[in-house]
Parts: C-alpha cells; structure tokens; sequence
C-alpha cells in the first residue's frame, strides 16, 4: 500500500476520535416502532424535529439516538403504510425508553406501496448502484432464484437450456465470474453444480440484493461488475413453507423449508429441495439424415437426451440470541445432481448418451456476534469446504442426429472423447468481517475472503495416465478496509481500498526428446498481488429524491475453471489467464411520490461507464466443440438502465424497465500484428446490448370468502438482436434474432396466505428464444404450483 493511502486512513481515524472526544455528554433516547397489534416495523424512519438527528430503525424496529442534550423535543415517526406519528418527549435526569404504535392507514398519502420496491428499504438507501428484491412476493410463482433475477433493470440471466441446465448472469455488460454471487454473505465460488442459482427455489430467499458495478467491503470478494446476494431469513423463529410444482416436459419441482428454535436458543434449520426435468422440448435446428444424407435446414425437434434431476438438502444446528453469539450454527450441505449432455458449445453437435453427474458434501460454520468486548464491534465469521465430486461419463461410440437416430461404431471410441473422468475439486472458502462503529456517524470495515483450491483428477479408463497426475491448485485472497461517514440521515460517504493476491500452481507439457510420444511436463507456481480502491456517496435532495454516485478500481482474479477447464461443462482451461481490471463509475437518481391519496410512482435511473483491461472473454476453441476463455486486452462499455413502476392503491401495478449497454473492442493491435485490428472498436459479440422487462399484475381481495386473495399477472421479456461473432465479419445469418418472451400468471392465496395456488404458463407465444452461442430456450410451458406456509412468533 503506498505511503499517501496509509496516511489518508491514519488521518481518517484520528479525525474520528478527535470527534467522539469533542461530543457533548449527554443522554440516550431510545424506542422501538410497532404496529397496533404489537408486530414490529422494521426500517421506519425516526426524526427528531428542528434538529439533524434522523436514523432508521433496525429490523426489530428499535432505535437509538445518543448524547442527546437536555431539552424538550419532538419524535417524529414515519413507515410505509402508516400514518405518521409525533410525540413529545423530555430529556433532562436520565435516559429516555418508550414504544411507539403506528396505525395502518390505507386512505393516507403514505400507505401507497409501490409493490416490489419499497421507498423506505433500507437497501436500496445505500450509496451502491443497488436494487433489492423483496423475494417473499415471489414464493407462491415456480420461479428460481435465477429466472426472478432475470426481471431486474440491468440483468441478464443467460442460460444454455432448460431444467439445470449452464446459467450465468450478466450486468452491464459483465458476465459469468465477472458477478460473484453470495448466500447471506458467503461466495457461492465452490459450491459445484448440485447448488446453482437456476435450481434453488425462490422460497429459500427472504430478498435478493443486485450490486450493479461497486459492491461494498463487508461482500468480500474481486467481483468486477457487480454481485449479487441472496438474503435468507435468518431471524429465530418456528416455521413449516413447502411447495411442489408440476408441468410442462415432465418437470417437478419441490421444497421444503422449516425451522425451530427453542425459548433457549437452541435452534434448528432445514432446507430440502429437489428438481427434476425431461427437458424434451422442441428446438428448430439443421439436420441430416444419418443414411441417406438428406438435409433438412429447418426441422422442428423434441430434445431426446436432456433429462435433469438434483436432490439437495441443508441442515444448520446450534444456538441463537446469546450473549457470547447472536448465532453460531454448524451445519452440511448434500446433494447430487445427473445431467444429460444433449449439444456441445453449438447445437450442430449431438449427443444421445454422454452425461454428467456430481455430488456435494460440504461443512459449514456460521458465527454472528454483536458488540464484541465493546459496544459497536461486531463480528461475522464463516467458512465452508466442498468435499463433492464432479464426473463425465462418455463410453458409447455413437454418432447422433436430431431425430434421435444413430450410427453404432466398432471399438472403444466415445461420441466426443471416452472418459469416465471424475474430478474432486478440494475447494474451501474461509471469510471474516468485522465492522466497528464509532458514535453514530463513523464506522469502520474490515473484511478478509480466503479462497482454496487443488484439484484431483483420475479416470479409472486411463489409470496410469500422467495427465491426471499434474497440480492443478490455485489460492487467492482478497483483504478490504473501508470507511463510512454517515453525516445526516440525507449524506452518506463510504471509501474502501482492498488487496488481491493469486497463487497457482500447474504444468505444461512438452516433448524433451523430440520423438513421436515423449512427453514431460514442466512446473510452474506463480503468485501476484495488486492494490485496488474506490468509494460511493449519496445525498437526499429530498425525502423522497436520492442521487448517488461510486467509483472503483478493481480487479478480478481467474477462477479455477477458467484456468484448469471443466469438462462437464464443455469448457477448456487458460493458464494463461491475466487478472482483469476495470475502473467503474457508476451515477443514478432515484425517485418515488405518491398523489391522489391512491397512486404511487416510483422512477431510477442509472448510468455507468466501464474502463477494462485484460478482459476476460469466452469464445470457441480451436476445435469449435468447447469455449475458452481469453483476456481482450481493452474493453470500453457505457450505458444506462431505468425502471418506472405505477400503483393504484394495493389493486394494480405496472413496471417498465430497459437497459442499454455499449461494450466495445478497444484493443487496437492483436498480439503478434503490427496492423490495426480488423474488430478494433466493434461490439464484443456474444452479449446482448439492448434488453427489458414490462410486468403488470392485478390484485382481488376477499375473492370468495375473506382473506382470499387473487392476483393475475403478466411479464413481457425483449431482447433486440445481436451479433454472435464479431461484426466486422459481417456475415448477418449469424446475429441472435430480436426476441420477445411473454409470461402470464394467476395466484390464488387462502386462509391468509396459509394455503396456495399458482398457474403460470411461459414463453406463451411459443417464440424461439436464445442465449449462450444461440442454444435454445424452452417452448411454450404451463405449470403449476401448490404451496403450505405455517409460522409462529418464536
């Protein structure tokens, strides 16, 4: 770290505690908000008039406010669907602890919700790009986690088929390990292909947090263009919510999720899940006749050999609500998962009995504690270690149409190449985040992410082969220190610097002799370390107006696929992979207003600029049967996303969102050419760069008997089209058609949403659709979801 960083934070904290000590004494006026019927609201916002003191309340709807001066005052307190309440109260010998009850107010001006995004979210009120997803309104739809992320402005879930299949998500531009996503915090960087984002249920998350661009300290990590975390309901509390959904193409879906704790603290956690899919839907694709030859440049096909299943479950054990741990759960996660292989990187190979199947074993600890030794200190600490294994199966030499007809061959070949290789990745994360708090306007970040990784290979085919034997290990580390300055509820600053270190270890092979079949390897460990910084500030025009900006220089380093492959996945390794680094600026506004005492309108909008070398970038390889990834050495992207949302009372809402990007080739000169690049300053091909989302829903209530509810609603997804290749290679049969998708869906809730009821048919119009190297997307679905939903307070 160079000596002008090290002074900026020395004099960061020195001018802190020249603050605390500055502070008047005085006393602490503390209160927790509820409703009438006793539930907490979380979040409200508590001012106290005529001076600069405003906060908002935790998620247990509790408050403090500290050295406050003797006099007399007025609280007032405000919440998203209640009418505003003011109290006078009076400092003078002693501290100050009440209770505060709103009341709901439907015909108020602040009752009106703009239903899925909340005014008052504490989330989206950070200085972050940030958009949060209140996933709870999403339980009773068939949707994953990935597919709900799929509706957000500036999101792009990129999938290579249908159930299970190869998914990654995009953000302005930035894909795949471009975005790290978490689970309450923790990378999701080892957790195989049992445990993915499009086959966890949407009813394991409580909200979905997207970053778009900077992602704050306490998510540790070397995400380069955003992340995103899911948030699963960690509070102590007794709970039963099952689902099984049914429909198209043979697929069934199930979770289970419950939870017991103890007057003691003894808690207990369960979460089961399984999917299951025939995938056998149709696909229009060029074929040929296996014995005659005849081609046919537009058949309409069912997939043959795309069956999918995973079972997973998660069990966490330990105790809540101590003193010496506000939570500390050791838990394991297991589960297995088959996939048949029905294409290569392209639809014009395939496959009729190669397959993958895995398995995850992995322990977890979780450990949460709040003022640690002194009040403001808390400390969260995890760690996980997957033991699974993955294994690719290709034993039967056969060579596929998309008829599903097939020649047979004489000997031990394989449709793409015989192996029974099983790979045991041996990967574990370790993170540590340690936040302190000093008053109530300067708090200090400390975060520490360790990543492990040493592959072992085998294949019981070719048991003395060397290949298997070669390292393939890499470690990195990531260390962040940050700083937030809250001045006023309206003003908040955060800057942070972190540090990145990559360790890996591999060989190379090489023929010492120069004679038909010797082959060595030689070995190689490098290590690197790089320095990155930003920040993000927010200000509050007004209550209801919030600008806010950040900016970073980051890095992300290779991951352990990218440079050691994965054949499950079609994918060939790089060692020569470069770290990418990008500086990012990220600018947005965001807006909402209520009027007519029954209508709400909500606007954001965001713009961002992408500077990055050394990019990562997927493509064919040599053989055009895998991908690959390379480092385009400059990549320039800017852009915008915006979304408006209207409301009428609770009966109707309508949302529109569209995001634009422009992600050019800057690299001026390829390697090894001293000509300008025939593609310098085209579009990076592969990603869409104008896409969007419109929704509507409908809302009846008291449908035939009270506390019935009944919503019917639409989702429309655009994709305009875009180039596969390079443009400059001009060949326009090669673009990715514009697409359109459309979504309907009816819910029925009774007993007070204790029982329920969901229909949903997708892709109605039966459009084609398409992702990944145009692979296609499912057809026309229906399906059908029946969920039960028990809690009670703890």
């Amino acid at each position: 770290m160079s000596a002008h960083k090290i002074l900026f934070f020395i004099l960061f904290f020195a001018f802190s505690f020249f603050v605390k000590a500055q502070q008047n004494q005085g006393f602490t006026v503390s209160g927790q908000v509820s409703e009438k019927s006793g539930q907490i609201i979380p979040y409200a916002t508590v001012m106290v008039e005529k001076t600069d003191l405003s906060m908002i309340s935790d998620e247990n709807g509790k408050f403090v406010f500290k050295n406050v001066k003797p006099g007399k005052y007025t609280l007032k307190i405000t919440a998203v669907g209640f009418s505003n309440l003011k109290k006078n109260i009076e400092v003078s010998s002693k501290d100050v602890n009440a209770s505060f009850q709103l009341e709901n107010e439907l015909n108020e001006l602040q009752s009106v919700t703009v239903l899925g995004r909340s005014a008052t979210d504490k989330v989206n009120k950070q200085a972050y790009n940030v958009t949060a997803i209140d996933a709870k309104k999403l339980h009773n739809s068939t949707l994953d986690l990935a597919h709900a992320l799929d509706r957000v402005s500036g999101v792009r879930v990129r999938e290579s088929g249908g159930v299970g299949s190869r998914s990654e998500l995009a953000i302005n531009g930035f894909s795949g390990n471009q975005i790290k996503v978490f689970i309450d915090g923790v990378p999701m960087d080892n957790f195989g292909s049992s445990f993915q984002m499009n086959n966890i249920p949407i009813n394991l998350a409580d909200r979905v947090e997207v970053y778009k661009g900077v992602v704050p300290v306490w998510l540790g990590g070397d995400a380069l263009g955003g992340a995103v975390n899911i948030v699963t309901n960690s509070k102590p509390r007794t709970y039963v919510d099952a689902s099984y959904s049914f429909g198209s193409f043979n697929t069934h879906r199930s979770a289970v999720n419950a939870g017991y704790t103890a007057k003691s603290g003894f808690t207990t956690e369960v979460n089961l899940f399984q999917n299951y899919s025939d995938n056998n839907y149709w696909v229009n694709v060029e074929t040929a006749d296996l014995n005659t030859g005849k081609y046919f440049p537009n058949a309409r096909v069912r997939r043959f050999h795309d069956k999918y299943r995973n079972e997973t479950a998660i069990v966490n054990i330990g105790v809540t609500g101590k003193k010496y741990a506000d939570k500390l759960l050791f838990g394991i996660t297991v589960g297995e998962n088959k996939a048949d292989i029905q294409t290569g990187a392209r639809m014009v190979t395939v496959f009729g009995d190669r397959y993958t199947r895995g398995n995850i074993i992995m322990p977890t600890v979780k450990y949460q504690v709040k003022d640690l030794f002194t009040k403001g200190l808390n400390v969260n600490i995890s760690g996980n270690f997957n033991l699974g294994e993955e294994q690719t199966v290709d034993t039967v030499y056969r060579k596929y149409n998309w008829f599903g007809d097939y020649k047979q061959y004489e000997g031990a070949g394989a449709e793409s190449s015989r192996t029974l290789q099983k790979l045991r990745n041996n990967n574990g994360i370790a993170i540590a985040n340690v936040t302190y708090s000093l008053g109530e306007r300067h708090s200090f970040m400390l975060n520490n992410t360790f990543n492990t990784f040493d592959r072992k290979s085998s294949d019981e085919l070719y048991p003395q082969s060397l290949v298997y034997q070669q390292p393939q290990k890499s470690q990195n580390n990531i260390t962040a220190l940050g700083y937030k300055f809250d001045y006023n509820e309206k003003w908040s600053t955060s800057l942070f610097i972190k540090n990145y270190y990559l360790m890996r270890e591999y060989t190379r092979s090489y023929n010492p002799s120069g004679n038909a079949g010797d082959i060595a390897y030689q070995k190689y460990n490098e290590d690197q370390s790089l320095q990155g910084y930003g920040g993000a500030t927010s200000y509050y025009l007004r209550p209801n107006l919030q600008v806010k900006a950040s900016f970073e220089k980051t890095f992300r380093l290779p991951t352990p696929t990218e440079l050691f492959g994965n054949p499950n996945d079609n994918v060939e390794g790089n060692v020569s992979l470069n770290p990418e680094t990008s500086n990012n600026i990220n600018a947005g506004v965001s807006y909402q207003t209520s009027f007519n005492t029954v209508n709400a309108l909500a606007f954001d909008l965001n713009f961002m600029y992408r500077d990055a070398s050394d990019f990562i970038r997927t493509t064919f390889n040599n053989n055009q049967n895998k991908t690959v990834t390379l480092n385009q050495d400059s990549v320039n992207n800017y852009g915008f996303d915006g979304e408006i949302r209207y409301s009428y009372k609770s009966r109707f809402t309508v949302g529109l969102n569209m995001t634009y990007q422009n992600l050019r080739n800057m690299t001026k000169y390829e390697p090894e050419q001293n000509y300008v690049s025939y593609y310098y300053k085209d579009r990076m091909p592969n990603i869409p760069f104008l896409y969007g989302n419109a929704d509507a829903t409908v809302f009846f209530n008291d449908v035939f008997k009270k506390g019935n509810n009944l919503s019917v609603g639409y989702n429309l997804l655009y994709v305009h089209a875009y180039y596969l290749y390079w443009p400059s290679q001009g060949a326009s049969k090669l673009d990715i058609p514009e697409q359109f998708n459309h979504d309907l869906n009816a819910v029925y809730t009774f007993a007070d949403g204790k029982y329920n009821i969901a229909l949903e048919c997708k892709n109605l119009l039966d459009n084609k659709l398409y992702d990944n190297f145009s692979l296609q997307k499912p057809s026309r679905a229906f399906y059908i979801k029946l969920r039960y939903f028990f809690t009670k307070s703890k």
